[in-house]
C-alpha cells in the first residue's frame, strides 16, 4: 500500500519545476531527487512547528546540499510555514511565493538562508562540505540547554568528497552527538559528469561504517525505509548514517540525464514535465494530492540559554590573579594570548552562552585556560579549523557565543567557512594567536601575513542590519586583549581577535578603557604621527621615546580596532607635520590601507607605511626577523627621522 505523502511528492515536484523555471535559474533536478527524503522528514518525521521555527526544542534540518532548496521551499510552503527575519514580522509561506524564488526581495534566497527571512534553518549553505559541522554546533547547543533534539543534515554523494565532510563525521564520534544523522543523497551525478567511484553509494557505505556509524541503506524513493531509518536517529549509543539511493531529476524524463545540473526547464518544457510526474503517479498508482498538509509532530517545549543585555567581566587584576598571571604582570610582561586565555574564563564566570572552541592547539592560544574552568562548554576539534569554524557557527544558531581559537595561520584554510558564517550573521568570535612576523623562530609557514587584509575587506562591508560584516581587534598589550576580548562577546556579530606569542609590556593603566573604532594615545608631539598595532605598537613606542631623548616629539597612536574613526589620527597629524607613518607586522592592506584612504578623503594629510615587504624566514627571535625586514626598532627609528626631516 502507498503512502499518502507519495501523491504530495508528485506535487512537490510540479512546484519545483515551475519556481526554478519562473526564476530563470536554479537545481531541480538535484531537487526532484529529494522529494522524498525531504517529503518524510518534514511532514511526518521531524518534530517542528511550522508557524514557530524559533522554537530551540525544533528538530532542524541543514541542507548541505544547499543548491537543491527548491524542494525544502516547496514542502514549507505546502506547510505554511512561517518566514520573516523575526517574529515580530512573521508571516505565512505560500505557495503562490514559490513564484518570487530568487528575487530581490524575496525571502526564498537562491541557496539557504535563514538571515534573509527563512528562519526554517539555521545557517547558510551552498558552499559545499559544511552543513555537517554546522548540525554539529546544533547538536552541542542542544546538549547545553538539556534539550532533546535531532539535527538531520542532507549531503550530496558528489559533495561528500570534501574533506570537511569526514572532519565532521569525526567530531561527531568524537563527541557522542548519536542526534545528529547524515543523510548522503546518492543520486551518482555530479555537476560535469557522473561522481567519481569513491563517492559511489557502496562505497560511502564503508567509509561510513569504518568511521563508527550504524549505516542505514535505503531506497531514497521509498518513503517507508527513510521513516523506518530516521526513526532509529538518537534511540541508542550509535550514531546513524543514512545512506539513500536516489535518481537525479526523479519523475521528469527530461531532467534525468547528467548535462541537467543546474538548468532550469523552459516555459514551454513545464506541461511536459509535469505530464511525466503524473505518468508516474499513474504507475505507482497514487490519487492526486488533495486537502491541507499534513501536520508535523509537535516538539516539547523548552528554553535556550538566557541571554543578557551587557556581559561584565570581572576586574583584570582579578582575572589574571585567578588564571596564575599575577606574578607576570607583576613583572610587566605578559603576552596578548595569555589575556586572551584570562579574558575568555572571566566571560565564562560572567555568561552561560560563552562557550569555546579550538584546533588543538589550546595550550598555546591559552583557550585551556577556559576548558579546565567549564569543561562542559569547551569543545576539542583537533586539528580540522574548517569544521571548527561551521560547528562554532551552529552554537551560535543555538544562542551561545563562540569563541573558535588556533593560530591565526591556521584559520586561513577556513576562510570560506568564515564567509558562510557572515552569510549567515553567525555570532562567532575567531581568535588567532601567533600572528605575525613577531613569531620569529617557527617561520613563515606559521606566521599569518595577509589576515589583516582578508578581515579588514568585512569591516568595510555592512552586514544588512547598519553594522560591520566583522569587527576586527587588535590588542597591543594584556589589558588591551582583555578588554577588547570583552567587547567582542558583546558584540552580535562577527569578530575577529588577533593576538602575539611574545610577551610584551603592559602599555595601558590596568582600569582603561577601549571603544568601538577607537585608538589610544600614547605619546603627543609636533613632529611625525605614528601608528602602531598589535606587537609593532611596543616597538613603535620605543622608537617613538629614543627620538625624544633626540629632541624629536611624535604622536603616538594605538590603532586597535576596524573599522576605526580615523579623524583623531587625522586630526593630531594636522597639527604636526601632516606626516602619518603606520607600522605594522603584516603585509600591505592593513591599518595602514585603511588611514591611507581617509587621508585620501581629506586630502590634506600623507601616509607612509611600514609593513612586511616580503616572504620572511626563520629567525632565533622575532625582534631579529623584525629587523631583517626592516621592522625593527632603529629601522623605525632611521623612517622616523627622514619623515620628520621632510
Amino acid at each position: 500500500m502507498s503512502n499518502p505523502l507519495e501523491s504530495r511528492v508528485i506535487e512537490l515536484g510540479k512546484h519545483v519545476v515551475r519556481m526554478t523555471t519562473a526564476a530563470g535559474s536554479g537545481h531541480p533536478s538535484s531537487a526532484l531527487s529529494l522529494g522524498h527524503i525531504v517529503g518524510t522528514l518534514m511532514y511526518e518525521q521531524m518534530r517542528y512547528d511550522p508557524c514557530n521555527p524559533w522554537n530551540p526544542a525544533s528538530d532542524r534540518l541543514v541542507l548541505s546540499e544547499g543548491h537543491s532548496v527548491p524542494i525544502v521551499y516547496a514542502t514549507y510552503a505546502d506547510l505554511g510555514g512561517v518566514v520573516g527575519k523575526s517574529p515580530a514580522a512573521k508571516r505565512a509561506l505560500t505557495l503562490d511565493d514559490l513564484k518570487t524564488l530568487r528575487e530581490l526581495d524575496s525571502v526564498l534566497d537562491g541557496h539557504p538562508n535563514p538571515a534573509e527571512g527563512f528562519p526554517f534553518f539555521d545557517a547558510a549553505t551552498g558552499s559545499l562540505g559544511q552543513g555537517l559541522s554546522v548540525g554539529a554546533g546544533l547538536a552541542l547547543g542542544a546538549r547545553l540547554s538539556k534539550i532533546d533534539k535531532r539535527i538531520f543534515v542532507i549531503i550530496g554523494d558528489g559533495e561528500s568528497r570534501e574533506g570537511q565532510i569526514w572532519e565532521a563525521l569525526d567530531f561527531i564520534i568524537d563527541h557522542k552527538l548519536v542526534n545528529v544523522c547524515p543523510i548522503f543523497n546518492c543520486n551518482g551525478q555530479g555537476q560535469a559528469d557522473y561522481v567519481s567511484k569513491q563517492q559511489s553509494a557502496d562505497v560511502l557505505v564503508g567509509k561510513l561504517r569504518a568511521f563508527g556509524y550504524d549505516v542505514q541503506d535505503v531506497d531514497g524513493h521509498k518513503m517507508d525505509q527513510i521513516a523506518a531509518a530516521v526513526a532509529k536517529v538518537g534511540k541508542g549509543s550509535m550514531s546513524i548514517a543514512i545512506v539513500a539511493r536516489t535518481q537525479k531529476g526523479w519523475g521528469v524524463d527530461s531532467l534525468k540525464d547528467k548535462s541537467n545540473h543546474g538548468k532550469p526547464l523552459t516555459a514551454a518544457q513545464v506541461a511536459d514535465a509535469e505530464a511525466s510526474l503524473d505518468k508516474v503517479a499513474a504507475e505507482l498508482k497514487l490519487s492526486k494530492a488533495s486537502g491541507p498538509a499534513p501536520k508535523p509532530p509537535m516538539p516539547p517545549s523548552a528554553n535556550g540559554p538566557a541571554k543578557k543585555d551587557k556581559i561584565a567581566v570581572m576586574p583584570f587584576a582579578e582575572a589574571v590573579a585567578k588564571t596564575g598571571m599575577a606574578e607576570a604582570v607583576a613583572k610587566n610582561k605578559l603576552s596578548t594570548r595569555r589575556a586572551y586565555g584570562a579574558a575568555l574564563v572571566a566571560l565564562g564566570h560572567a555568561d552561560e552562552r560563552i562557550v569555546a572552541v579550538d584546533g588543538d592547539v589550546s595550550n598555546s592560544t591559552f583557550a585551556s585556560l577556559f576548558g579546565k574552568a567549564f569543561p562542559n562548554r569547551f569543545f576539542e576539534c583537533k586539528i580540522a579549523e574548517q569544521n571548527m569554524i561551521s560547528v562554532a557557527a551552529g552554537l551560535s544558531a543555538a544562542g551561545y557565543i563562540p569563541f573558535a581559537s588556533s593560530f591565526a595561520k591556521f584559520l586561513a584554510r577556513g576562510y570560506d567557512q568564515l564567509e558562510m558564517a557572515a552569510i549567515t550573521r553567525a555570532n562567532v568570535k575567531l581568535v588567532g594567536s601567533h600572528a605575525g612576523c613577531s613569531l620569529g623562530a617557527d617561520g613563515p609557514s606559521q606566521m599569518s601575513l595577509p589576515d589583516l587584509a582578508y578581515f579588514r575587506a568585512y569591516t568595510n562591508a555592512d552586514d544588512g542590519r547598519g553594522n560591520p560584516a566583522l569587527t576586527f581587534f587588535h590588542p597591543a598589550d594584556a589589558v588591551a586583549a582583555y578588554r577588547l576580548t570583552e567587547m567582542a562577546a558583546n558584540i552580535n556579530g562577527l569578530c575577529y581577535v588577533r593576538t602575539h606569542r611574545p610577551d610584551v609590556p603592559l602599555i595601558y593603566p590596568q582600569d582603561a578603557t577601549f571603544k568601538l573604532g577607537g585608538c589610544g594615545k600614547l605619546a603627543e608631539g609636533n613632529a611625525v604621527t605614528v601608528v602602531g598595532s598589535g606587537y609593532m605598537t611596543t616597538l613603535a613606542l620605543a622608537a617613538v621615546r629614543e627620538l625624544e631623548k633626540a629632541g624629536v616629539k611624535c604622536n603616538l597612536f594605538d590603532a586597535y580596532c576596524l573599522p576605526m574613526d580615523a579623524e583623531p589620527i587625522l586630526s593630531a597629524a594636522r597639527k604636526a607635520n601632516g606626516v602619518i607613518l603606520t607600522v605594522e607586522d603584516n603585509f600591505a592592506g592593513g591599518f595602514n590601507a585603511a588611514l591611507a584612504e581617509a587621508a585620501a578623503r581629506s586630502g590634506d594629510v600623507k601616509v607612509f607605511a611600514m609593513t612586511c615587504p616580503r616572504i620572511p624566514k626563520s629567525g632565533k627571535d622575532g625582534d631579529i626577523v623584525l629587523a631583517a625586514l626592516g621592522l625593527g626598532v632603529q629601522n623605525i627609528v632611521a623612517r622616523l627621522k627622514e619623515l620628520a626631516r621632510g
